[in-house]
């Protein structure tokens, strides 16, 4: 048998499995951009490669999946990140009409090529520290035509960068300045934007955010329910801010995941661990926000739910390109371990996006994306800030 391309002399962390799972001399075998063989380079069978590719005994990952930004949008709020420092909260600043609807109207008035052009600045960022898998959500358009335009962009980055895409609809991010009711808005949602969307095969997912400044529990089962029916994932921005009980609604529906959580009781994690819905941490707007809740790890742990971790990238709460970054900073705000934190942003947030089967871990099958990183022991990897020790990026096993 011929490879394409086998990976020799490395030390494995295949995440098969709970935990890390590490294979100190190990080798990866690819064909066809998939995973043949992953395993102790002792037990690979008698064969030849196109490219064989010495490790020289640097560790390999599964490629980084940051399963939580908002990359496509218009300008920036670095104004009101000088307010939060001047003592302004992230409800005063909504309230006075800045935060999301700052970021709609410069949605709105940009052009997809510049939308596109600004995404993918912010994405090499995040493809230089070896992510080859993403998730992007739109919800700053807040119109049919601008939220079409958004997902639009988000599909096209595919065709300009070899990374993997998956998009959201996040239609009920605000109340968009042209609606005064709330439930009038969600309304048009779910009678127009949605099923346009859904026709168009624009969006792979649907998102909300439950919170007292967006739209409650009731708003946003309207939205799941009428996503359910039109056989989209859901997935739920909830209780950061206040707990509006949105872990357990999203697991309620059956959630891919439930994202933020600083607010989460025991029941919502509970009812998270029944329904298998992951828990997205999202640190870089924990830091943003200079919070002091942190979501409810122990309870996490306690009640064995899954826990990714994502940059939650945007450009008001979180304007971070940066997945190492957002790895320490998990570290450091929430105390993950660090096999949780590797796991955090390869199998579990594969989890969270629904594709485990074909992403998030180094096993037969799987699509061969890795992170070699030159690094002599994963703790590296969440413990050193401003370090990008990635040696090479392999996607789809090149």
């Amino acid at each position: 048998m011929t490879f394409d391309t086998l990976f020799i002399n490395a030390r494995l962390a295949t995440l098969a499995g709970d935990g890390v799972s590490l294979v100190d001399k190990g080798a990866i075998a690819a064909s066809g951009g998939r995973i043949v063989y992953a395993g102790a380079q002792k037990d690979l069978p008698s064969t030849q490669a196109k490219l064989t590719v010495d490790c020289e005994s640097r560790f390999i990952t599964p490629g980084l999946i940051d399963c939580h930004t908002h990359l496509v949008y218009g300008g920036n709020r670095a104004r009101e990140f000088e307010m939060r420092l001047e003592g302004a909260s992230y409800e005063d600043i909504a309230k006075a009409g800045g935060g999301i609807l700052s970021s709609v109207c410069a949605t709105r008035a940009a052009s997809e090529h510049d939308l596109l052009q600004s995404a993918l600045k912010r994405l090499d960022h995040l493809i230089a520290e070896g992510v080859t898998t993403v998730e992007i959500k739109s919800g700053y358009g807040l119109d049919l035509g601008a939220e079409k335009k958004m997902l639009r962009v988000a599909r096209e980055i595919e065709n300009e960068r070899e990374i993997n895409v998956e998009t959201t609809f996040l239609g009920a991010h605000a109340l968009p300045p042209e609606f005064a009711n709330k439930d009038d808005y969600i309304d048009h949602l779910c009678n127009d934007m949605l099923p346009a969307i859904a026709k168009e095969k624009l969006a792979d997912a649907v998102d909300g955010f439950c919170e007292g400044i967006a739209f409650s529990p009731a708003q946003i089962k309207k939205v799941f329910e009428t996503a359910k029916k039109l056989n989209l994932t859901i997935k739920l921005h909830a209780d950061q801010l206040s707990n509006q009980h949105g872990a357990k609604l999203a697991a309620d529906y059956g959630a891919l995941s439930a994202d933020h959580l600083e607010h989460t009781d025991e029941d919502g994690v509970m009812a998270m661990a029944t329904a298998n819905t992951v828990a997205v941490m999202l640190p870089g707007a924990y830091y943003s926000l200079r919070e002091t809740k942190a979501p409810p790890v122990d309870l996490f742990r306690k009640h064995n739910v899954k826990m990714a971790i994502a940059t939650d990238s945007n450009p008001g709460t979180s304007p971070i390109t940066s997945l190492l970054a957002i790895m320490n900073m998990a570290a450091v705000q929430f105390r993950l371990t660090v096999p949780e934190i590797i796991a955090g942003v390869t199998r579990e947030a594969a989890r969270a996006l629904g594709q485990l089967d074909n992403i998030g871990t180094l096993e037969a099958g799987k699509t061969c994306d890795l992170c070699i990183w030159d690094i002599g022991e994963l703790a590296e990897l969440p413990y050193r800030l401003g370090f990008n020790p990635l040696w090479k990026r392999v996607w789809r096993g090149q």
